[in-house]
């Protein structure tokens, strides 16, 4: 007997919500329904793939297999299907997008209203936070992710880099000078993170020619914060180009040591769990994003 797609509708959804109940809620159908597709499942391949916990399940060797390409089935059947509607459909309904506060005000948030008029049907929910959420448990249709991935279970468009600079505002300068060279920064104030602690490794080399790892005058959990910090300044902040291009083409702030500074940027995804109801407009978002991104040299 052939393996159906709603049987591997099924098994995915159960691993990816990493529940039976979860699953059977995600896809509208009842928990016994989403058991028995299983069952089936696991019968028709004459092997166990999750195995079944008080608390958890645990996805077994052959399950780890047997994910990959199942993935791949229905990400090609999905990919038939629209191929066949796209034209005819309009783009609509709810886009959940959720991003750090800094790049959700300075990147995204200036886009909207030409999204909104290419895509009137879209409504936008936009949400922030500053650590890396489950896109299931907070239903997000996109989230943006900078610094490297390490969720194997989403897909992801890579948006590009943002590099990485050291600055500081003139009126902070006037009154404490700007650092000749990286050893100095150790007598001014400088801003960094609260958590986590492997973003207060700055882009230039310490004596033993390590990524010099700094103890924040005032720590924050927000670059957002860091930025206005700096601006009303309070200190030497590193910085991504995408958060601080404004206020360096106004004069608030400027670069400093930049013969020292290596050339570092983060990587920026967009990351999502690839789903045939939202497929169309995540689609559509994605593509308005990077086409944006690219036309005006955000990062």
């Amino acid at each position: 007997m052939k393996i159906t797609l709603e049987e591997l509708r099924a098994w995915l959804a159960v691993v990816d919500c990493g529940s039976i109940t979860a699953a059977a809620e995600q896809l509208n159908q009842t928990t016994s329904g989403i058991s028995r597709a299983i069952s089936r499942l696991e019968n028709k391949l004459q092997t166990t793939l999750l195995q079944r916990t008080t608390r958890r399940l645990v996805l077994t060797d052959e399950g780890q297999l047997f994910l990959q390409h199942a993935r791949q089935i229905l990400d090609a059947v999905e990919v038939a299907e629209e191929a066949v509607t796209r034209r005819q459909e309009t783009p609509s309904g709810h886009l959940r997008i959720n991003a750090a506060m800094p790049f959700m005000l300075h990147v995204i948030v200036p886009l909207v209203d030409e999204f909104s008029r290419r895509y009137p049907q879209i409504t936008l929910e936009l949400n922030t936070d500053e650590l890396n959420i489950d896109l299931l448990e907070q239903q997000t249709d996109i989230a943006i992710r900078i610094g490297e991935l390490r969720d194997s279970t989403l897909h992801a468009r890579f948006l590009g880099r943002s590099r990485l600079q050291l600055m500081a505002s003139p009126a902070y300068l006037a009154r404490h000078g700007a650092p000749q060279s990286v050893a100095e920064l150790a007598q001014h104030r400088l801003l960094g993170f609260s958590y986590p602690e492997q973003l207060n490794r700055w882009p230039v080399d310490d004596e033993n020619g390590e990524p010099l790892h700094i103890t924040p005058t005032i720590a924050t959990s927000s670059g957002e914060t860091q930025r206005l910090l700096a601006v009303h300044g309070q200190g030497i902040v590193r910085i991504s180009h995408y958060l601080s291009r404004e206020d360096q083409a106004a004069g608030r702030l400027v670069p400093l040591l930049e013969a020292e500074t290596k050339q570092l940027s983060h990587p920026i995804h967009a990351v999502y769990y690839r789903n045939s109801a939202l497929s169309t407009r995540i689609r559509c978002f994605l593509d308005f994003l990077s086409e944006q991104l690219t036309e005006k040299q955000l990062l």
